[in-house]
């Protein structure tokens, strides 16, 4: 039996990707009137809506001030990139040259260097996105997936924090082709070491970010 999209659940995934592409940035404040008419549901619904945003931390409420897109701390960037460093180790390790999950992720690099030539650094943010979900579906576990994706929502608050998309996101195109060429030779031990430092770096950028926006 296929299960029912609720107009909360549909109002939140649109509200999930308009913060994703940058349409609030962190620190907004969400307006319930002009958010309830621009998505054409009750205000009731879009409170559960924020609800469900404020579980996947992407949302806060203020007391007597309202819901605001979440501005991460260097600590929140600290804390994503242990889990990260877990869930796509094990992904490094469980991945095969002929893992599905290894083809979506060069396709995802394809993807990434396309939109990089013509300098749209927000697809080639998005790009990089998949790149690291679909590394991940290498391990058998839908629950590690929503794990994962989970994290991966948050990094786009991360990611909308620095100064300069552009050279932030550059530089990790080719340390995920690196990645993948590792993966299809079948050298795990290399893809390991180049996802390890790849997540050194990417951290070290963004917590500082973070602690700059503050």
């Amino acid at each position: 039996m296929s299960r029912t999209v609720s107009g909360a659940e549909s109002s939140a995934t649109r509200l999930r990707t308009m913060i994703a592409s940058g349409d609030f940035a962190p620190g907004t404040q969400l307006s319930e009137e002009r958010l309830s008419d621009q998505l054409g549901v009750s205000r009731n619904t879009l409170r559960e809506a924020f609800r469900l945003l404020a579980r996947d931390r992407l949302v806060e409420h203020v007391f007597n001030r309202g819901v605001f897109v979440r501005r991460l701390s260097a600590a929140d960037v600290v804390d994503l990139y242990a889990a990260r460093r877990v869930l796509e180790a094990a992904a490094v390790w469980a991945c095969t040259p002929s893992s599905p999950a290894l083809a979506d992720a060069a396709s995802a690099v394809s993807e990434a260097r396309a939109a990089a030539a013509t300098g749209d650094w927000r697809a080639v943010g998005t790009a990089d996105i998949r790149f690291h979900a679909a590394l991940v579906r290498a391990v058998p576990s839908e629950r590690i997936w929503g794990l994962m994706d989970g994290l991966l929502a948050e990094m786009r608050l991360a990611f909308l924090t620095t100064d300069d998309p552009g050279s932030f996101h550059a530089g990790f195109v080719e340390r995920n082709e690196a990645i993948v060429a590792a993966l299809r030779a079948d050298d795990r031990a290399t893809a390991a070491a180049l996802l390890a430092d790849y997540l050194d770096d990417a951290e070290r950028t963004l917590r500082s970010a973070a602690d700059a926006a503050r």
